[in-house]
């Protein structure tokens, strides 16, 4: 059993170097770019975070494991098929645990990280817009109102139910 481990665990460091070494970086990559793609319309809409998501409603993980594999499914396919090709030249055999792992760590792990930094990026600037827009829609309230009555009582905005320390 040892012995399986120790191989597998070489097999996978190997795979720094030798044929097929690029796609270590050009899957991610990939990844990334889908995970923005699809991650940025859901957090403008005010959706969760994915992975929060996962955990705090299970009933929803059918949902969002479907919406996972619709945009990272193709590239997890490319990530097996081309692990496939490399076990068969440099290892000249097959594991599939191995492929497994190398596809879950090219191509789910990124998904996942990217589309919650990007939950997080988008929702501070889109609660940033809000805070600005209420702002701006108060100040314009404020400054397009000139016959503002200004009396001794504490509610002298009249219609705007300001009082004249807020004024």
């Amino acid at each position: 059993m040892t012995e399986m481990f120790n191989r597998a665990f070489e097999n996978l460091m190997a795979r720094d170097s030798g044929p097929f070494h690029l796609r270590l970086f050009l899957q991610p990559l990939m990844a990334t770019i889908l995970a923005i793609r699809a991650g940025w319309p859901d957090a403008w809409q005010g959706r969760p975070i994915f992975f929060w998501t996962l955990l705090r409603e299970p009933t929803r993980t059918a949902t969002m494991v479907r919406n996972l594999w619709r945009i990272v499914g193709k590239v997890f396919l490319v990530a097996v098929v081309l692990d496939v090709v490399y076990q068969l030249i440099v290892l000249r055999w097959v594991y599939p645990l191995e492929t497994l792992i190398v596809a879950t760590a090219l191509a789910l792990v990124p998904c996942m990280i990217v589309r919650g930094i990007g939950n997080r990026i988008v929702t501070f600037i889109r609660l940033k817009q809000l805070h600005d827009e209420k702002r701006t829609s108060l100040d314009g309230s404020i400054g397009m109102s000139n016959n503002v009555e200004v009396s001794d009582s504490p509610r002298s905005a009249v219609g705007l139910g300001k009082t004249t320390k807020e004024i």
